[in-house]
């Protein structure tokens, strides 16, 4: 295959501070409203004066701690407001932000912390700051602890400095030198240390700089001028601050659009704060856009009747026009009418001002992006990694095929290897892995990033991701299955709620089931479990070829969740111990006749 080329780079700022940024801003607009969380069932705000101050006064605690250029200090706690001020405040004064996942097991931290060397940690309370701290126990490097809600939390045989918020940071003078120490920092300097959740093994941490972060920051703006949503937009925040796709959309992103963020009570209340909220924009993982079309799905099978007949045909019509096939007279009518009574109820559940869903971090089912398109919601897919700061390409609000994950954002050169993997490249790109050389090395050759995605790119220039070099199964008779489709395919069924297939150097696939919640109560005993998961697996075979569709199955008794690290903090099947938790199960299947 010939090498494909798209985009030319651009150079963005080489004076770019995050902080700094920030800062400017503020001086502008300081009583304008930016961060929102609910407290006690209240939703309760901040200016931009008062991040801006907060954020001073934990600078100047810091250094008065001993924190300074180049030290990294780990943040994990949920996302809310101290968050993106402790975020800040460590850019402020030229020290390195490491973003850690609540969700972390102590080891986990542990080993955050020493491979990082790590000095600092700000956590919020109760079990994760009891997980933080054994976990620093252990590393002699840590010497500094801060808790943002109240804690008491000693480890007697480490001098360790614990600090509560409250006690050093409300009422501390604001530091006087914070300019001084933004304007002394160069846009190549390592401003966050940001580890992957580790779908294959250990986390690598991957160096961001402040133009790596700014390039993607300045081509997501030109992205949202397109869709004239380039300011003053009131965020949603739902995914992990800890992520990079969150750390970049969901918090910097916003800072430099002088937008409003409201931090969600969690994925469970989604719905809910959706309509409390009503946000202009939301990024997400697929996970919960599935999760949300289920809901909705769930809803319109209880209604039934004339109600479920009408929203299944604004669907039909709503993909009929997305295809690009014209309604005939008597569909243009109905589809006016349904505009009115289904599509204006369904936008106005979301909370009546969205303009745009943005789909990141994983693919998205086309069937689940078509339905929301159908239903009037716009929705974005990209693409990117955190080695890309993250972003890589996305849909343009003008086209939008919902099929592709885009062409390459401004600022990224992408091209297809002889293999068709997508290798990019351009300011966004990470200065490397902390204390990884080698492995740096094998990622970026020749300034090109090998993402160790493969994917094709149309006559518009627009990307498709066909698979994972890594997660590729190849069947023992050779033939190579990517099992994201599969998985894609089998997932839209209502009966099924999460799916790992596998099948690397066997003659079919397998899959570990998890039923959905409406299946488990529709059946009535296991055998009529499996006959129901049975029915969805032959229904999504006949979208299948041969070769992709699954032959047997496990049940499995409990779901993939990030509390038995079968998922990622940011919903992504660990398939290494998926694969080994079953393992046993699955060459079960193999050995049946």
């Amino acid at each position: 295959m010939p090498e494909q080329t798209q985009k030319t780079p651009h150079r963005s700022d080489n004076k770019s501070n995050l902080a700094g940024r920030f800062f400017t801003i503020s001086k502008t607009i300081g009583d304008k409203p930016l961060f929102f969380r609910k407290i006690n069932g209240t939703w309760s705000g901040l200016s931009w004066a008062e991040v801006d101050h907060k954020t001073r006064q934990l600078a100047s605690v810091l250094v008065s701690a001993g924190v300074g250029p180049g030290d990294r200090v780990i943040i994990s706690a949920e996302n809310r407001p101290e968050w993106a001020i402790c975020d800040l405040a460590i850019m402020a004064i030229g020290a390195i932000v490491v973003p850690a996942y609540t969700t972390n097991t102590e080891d986990d931290h542990h080993f955050i912390m020493d491979h990082s060397g790590a000095v600092a940690a700000i956590t919020s309370g109760g079990a994760l700051a009891t997980r933080m701290m054994l976990a620093a126990a252990r590393v002699p490097h840590m010497r500094l602890m801060m808790f943002m809600d109240p804690t008491a939390i000693k480890v007697s045989d480490r001098n360790i400095e614990t600090m509560q918020w409250e006690d050093v940071v409300v009422g501390a003078e604001p530091l006087s030198s914070i300019e001084q120490r933004i304007d002394a920092q160069k846009s190549d300097d390592i401003c966050c240390l940001i580890y992957t959740s580790g779908t294959g093994g250990r986390p690598k941490g991957v160096m961001l700089t402040h133009r790596s972060i700014q390039a993607n920051i300045d081509a997501a703006i030109t992205l949202l001028e397109e869709a004239n949503a380039s300011c003053d937009q009131r965020f949603l925040s739902l995914l992990p601050l800890s992520h990079s796709y969150e750390h970049t959309a969901g918090l910097h992103l916003p800072l430099q659009t002088k937008s409003e963020v409201w931090y969600s009570d969690s994925a469970e209340q989604i719905a809910a704060n959706l309509l409390e909220v009503s946000p202009t924009l939301m990024t997400a993982v697929p996970r919960l856009y599935d999760v949300l079309h289920e809901r909705i799905m769930r809803g319109i099978r209880s209604k039934g009747g004339i109600s479920a007949s009408l929203f299944h045909e604004t669907i039909r019509l709503g993909r009929k026009r997305l295809a690009g096939r014209h309604l005939l007279p008597h569909e243009f009518i109905l589809n006016l009418v349904l505009e009115k009574f289904v599509r204006q109820k369904v936008q106005a559940r979301l909370g009546g001002r969205l303009a745009y869903f943005i789909s990141g971090g994983a693919p998205l089912n086309t069937d689940v992006g078509s339905f929301f398109m159908a239903l009037g919601v716009n929705l974005l897919q990209g693409y990117g990694q955190t080695e890309a700061s993250p972003l890589i390409s996305a849909n343009r609000p003008s086209l939008i095929k919902i099929d592709t994950v885009g062409p390459p954002v401004d600022g990224v050169e992408l091209r297809l290897s002889d293999e068709g993997e997508i290798l990019v490249r351009g300011d966004m790109l990470m200065k490397g892995y902390w204390r990884d050389p080698a492995t740096t090395a094998t990622v970026i050759r020749d300034g090109w990033l090998y993402t160790g995605d493969l994917g094709s790119v149309d006559e518009d220039g627009y990307v498709t991701i066909t698979g994972r070099k890594k997660d590729i199964i190849v069947n023992s008779g050779g033939e190579n299955i990517a099992p994201g489709r599969v998985e894609a395919l089998l997932a839209i069924e209502p009966e099924i709620e999460q799916v790992m297939v596998d099948g690397d150097h066997r003659p079919w696939l397998a899959g570990v089931i998890v039923p959905s919640e409406e299946a488990r109560t529709k059946a009535a005993s296991d055998s009529e479990l499996k006959t129901l998961i049975t029915e969805a697996v032959d229904r999504a075979n006949t979208r299948l070829s041969q070769i992709e569709r699954v032959r047997r199955f496990v049940i499995a008794p409990e779901a993939f969740s990030t509390e038995n690290s079968q998922l990622t903090p940011t919903l992504k099947v660990r398939r290494h111990i998926v694969r080994a938790a079953y393992a046993d199960q699955l060459s079960a299947l193999y050995k049946r006749r």
